[in-house]
């Protein structure tokens, strides 16, 4: 009911979520949550990290400008809950799975993302989301050792997701 793929600051794990969401949407799966793609502009500035919410298609920029010199965590905190704030609204709508993009440092603190997996999961709603490495230890504490560790591979997620589909149906 929970799947879960392991990412680090090298290998992401948005370019599979993005796939596994495309094709359980294209399949008739009743899918909310949130993919993040990243866009690269080529002038060696940073990347724009953007949400892009599931079914809907809107996109929230959550990361913000910090002016060339700086260094530290470009994520715009209030951009992120907005997006969070919006996938939870579609709980309502009883969908089949719930994809979020990351449990990541704003999760661990029990914001972002997090509620609106713990509320999915607490309705019955199987959970697919990436983890990063730093953030392990929280989500295994929040989710209690729930959930299944999956491979950074979208034939293989999408797997687990048809075989949880049937198991929760």
């Amino acid at each position: 009911m929970l799947g879960y793929i392991i990412a680090t600051k090298t290998q992401t794990a948005n370019t599979t979520l993005t796939e596994v969401s495309r094709r359980l949407l294209a399949e008739g799966v009743t899918l909310v949550g949130a993919c993040q793609i990243n866009d690269d502009p080529q002038d060696g500035s940073p990347y724009h990290m953007d949400l892009h919410l599931i079914p809907d298609g809107d996109i929230i920029r959550i990361s913000q400008n910090l002016g060339p010199l700086s260094s530290g965590c470009r994520l715009d905190g209030a951009a992120l809950e907005q997006a969070a704030g919006k996938v939870q609204s579609k709980l309502a709508g009883d969908p089949q799975m719930l994809l979020a993009n990351k449990f990541g440092k704003q999760e661990a603190e029990g914001r972002g993302f997090r509620p609106v997996v713990g509320e999915a999961l607490a309705a019955g709603i199987p959970c697919l989301l990436a983890v990063r490495d730093e953030t392990v230890p929280a989500f295994i504490e929040f989710t209690e050792g729930m959930g299944e560790e999956l491979p950074n591979n979208v034939d293989a997620v999408m797997a687990w997701a048809k075989q949880t589909l049937l198991e929760t149906a």
